[in-house]
This record gives structure tokens, sequence and C-alpha cells, in this order.
């Protein structure tokens, strides 16, 4: 019931939502100042969500920044990173960059292995494993199966925490942890893990949104990709507030 709420909520977390929603009323309203009225608003939340600039600022205060360099026993690649293919391979969505970067940490030795965690993200049915196609794709360009362990039940980041606490236990429970995740997503990362794990861990950012330097055109051009940017950290401030009235 959950995964299903969750689902329905991610959908109801859509600025284009509630701009077609506002712009449905005031096409539809008899009165002629209200439809005005409407139209209006319609336009300037259209004008703020797909502001390239006003988002990337959001995000450049909200992401987390690197962490000292140190080496670790498990990285802890968590899933959310792939995306549908007609072949049944894997292929990796706009937070790919959490998988590139697990790599890049397993071959300079920063981590000794990789924990892939995740499973089906699919409301209907479970094909499509996300850590079993992973741990295909890594065999395929030479990662060595000791290098790898797998957590392919989760749906969530409660469950990434809870079945990866319990297979880190299992296999080497003093291990130092390094969680990989998208930048944004590690506030909320970082307090359920830290739980699930009962110890601070240390955080690896990845597919940073926010920018360094913006360019003119970020200030006035409306950019359709901001739309899903403010999806994304909306999910992630609704996410944080519900975890922690359970916490």
């Amino acid at each position: 019931m959950i995964f299903i709420l969750s689902k329905i909520l991610i959908f109801l977390l859509q600025p284009i939502i509630w701009i077609f929603v506002v712009l449905l009323f005031a096409l539809f309203s008899k009165k002629q100042q209200r439809r005005n009225r409407l139209f209006a608003i319609g336009t300037v939340l259209l004008f703020i969500f797909s502001n390239g600039f006003i988002i990337g600022k959001i995000y450049n205060l909200y992401e987390a920044k690197y962490p000292a360099p140190k080496k670790y026993d498990v990285g802890i690649l968590l899933g959310g990173f792939s995306k549908s293919t007609q072949r049944g391979e894997l292929a990796v969505s706009d937070r790919g960059d959490r998988l590139v970067q697990s790599i890049y940490l397993l071959k300079t030795g920063v981590i000794k292995k990789i924990l892939i965690s995740g499973g089906s993200g699919k409301l209907i049915g479970t094909e499509s494993i996300e850590a079993d196609m992973t741990l295909k794709y890594l065999k395929s360009i030479g990662v060595q199966d000791s290098s790898i362990l797998i957590e392919n039940r989760s749906k969530n980041t409660i469950e990434n925490s809870k079945y990866s606490a319990a297979l880190v236990t299992e296999n080497q429970p003093n291990a130092s942890i390094l969680v990989i995740t998208s930048a944004w997503h590690i506030p909320r990362s970082k307090m359920i893990f830290d739980k699930a794990f009962n110890r601070k861990l240390a955080y690896y950012p990845t597919d940073y949104i926010g920018k360094e330097k913006y360019d003119i055109s970020d200030y006035y051009m409306p950019d359709a990709g901001a739309l899903t940017q403010w999806q994304y950290i909306l999910k992630e401030w609704v996410g944080l507030m519900v975890d922690r009235l359970r916490a």
C-alpha cells in the first residue's frame, strides 16, 4: 500500500500537473476576471518552475559536498539509475552517474567492494531487477565477483538501508561504508542509513544538478528539464518530512 501511495504522490508532485490544472480551471471559468487571474497565475508558475537559475540555486543550497579523501571497505550503490530497454540489458537514466562514479571509486581503490542495492521499481510485476542487471553489466566489463555484493529486494531508500545493513552485517560487520547516491538525495539517505547502521557513515555525491556557473540564458530561457528537477527536489522534501516523522 505504501509503495502504491508513493507512486501516486510522485505523480502529484509534478509542477507541470499543477500548471495544467490551473490553466484548465482558467479555460472553463465562466467569469472573465477569474479566467484572467488564473491564466496569469499559470504563466507565473510556468516561468518559476521552468527557470533553470531558480531551481539550480535551490540545488546549490541543498546538495551535499564531497567527503574527505579516504578508503572504504564497501561502497553502497543506491539504485534508481536504470531505465527500461527493449533488449533487457542495463541502460541508465539521468541518474546514471551513480553507477559511473561507483565503478571509478572501485577501479581507483577508494572502495574495495560495490554493494548494489536495488530491486524492481515497477508498480506491477517484478521483472527488470536493477541489481541483477547491474551485476551482469559489471561482470561484462571485467569486475570480479569477489568485488560485488548484491541486494535485489529493495523498492525504496528505507529498504535499501535495511537490506544493505543486514548484508554488510552478515559479510563484514565492521566494514567502513561509503554510500553512493545523487547529491540531492544525500540529506535523506544520511538520516535513513545512519539509523539503519546505528553509526555515522560517509556519503559520496553524484549527478549534481546545481551548476557552479550559470549562463545568461539560465536566467530567462524556459527549460523543460527544470520541471523534472523540481519534481526530484519536492519528492525529496516530502520524503524527508515523512521519514523524520517515522523516526
